[in-house]
């Protein structure tokens, strides 16, 4: 009688909007401006860096994931269309030793794919604190990273962009925040490998990025509020 009880108000907090399937928006969620970035089963709304066409090969759609396949080089991965302040929250999960990574603010007119990257990593792996999960990949490092699940399970994450503000969230827990163009940023970007890219630590409008690093790596959930 119990399961039943908690399967019933299940189904009615599924029905009522209170959750949803995976890849899927509540009335809620839509009412309040949410799009989703890949709907679970086909590629649509992104493609390659600098093509107008997605990779034949090296990204899957598989059980209601977008993964990226091992060892088979597709290429970095962009959405069609460009944001500028925004909140953006995926779910993630990667095998032990492996490399990933979201990345914001990529315009086409740069030589390569570079923007500020979210980092996804085996933390095992790093020693540089720049480097690991949520940081500002080679700028800033995140406060802490107990927040880190262990490879092979989901984590969430998200990228806030309101303003001049940026904040790295990770499974629920705020883990690095910072302010575009402030003196901080501009100290950081010099001292990294992204110090002659004109413009970097700035705000900018451009699409957001799923990285090939030849790992897996697979993402669901993948969601956007743009913001005033």
């Amino acid at each position: 009688m119990i399961l039943r009880g908690v399967l019933a108000v299940s189904l009615l907090c599924w029905a009522s909007g209170l959750g949803a399937a995976p890849n899927e928006l509540t009335g809620a969620k839509n009412a309040e401006g949410w799009k989703l970035l890949f709907d679970g089963k086909t590629t649509a709304g992104w493609r390659s860096f600098k093509k107008q066409t997605f990779p034949d090969k090296g990204w899957v759609v598989e059980d209601g994931t977008l993964k990226k396949v091992a060892n088979v080089q597709g290429g970095d991965i962009i959405t069609t269309n460009t944001f500028e302040q925004f909140d953006l929250r995926w779910e993630w999960k990667i095998p032990a030793k492996a490399n990933n990574g979201i990345k914001y603010f990529i315009t086409e007119e740069r030589g390569g794919p570079i923007g500020h990257e979210y980092q996804m990593i085996d933390d095992s792996t790093v020693n540089n604190p720049k480097q690991r999960t949520a940081s500002f990949y080679d700028v800033l490092p995140p406060t802490e990273h107990s927040a880190f699940k262990p490879p092979g399970e989901w984590n969430q994450s998200r990228v806030l962009v309101q303003g001049d503000r940026v904040e790295h969230w990770l499974n629920g827990v705020k883990v690095l925040e910072y302010e575009l163009g402030g003196e901080k940023v501009k100290a950081a970007v010099a001292a990294s490998k992204f110090k002659d890219v004109k413009g970097f630590g700035e705000r900018l409008k451009g699409h957001i990025l799923l990285t090939d690093h030849r790992d897996e790596a697979s993402f669901r959930n993948i969601k956007i509020r743009e913001l005033p």
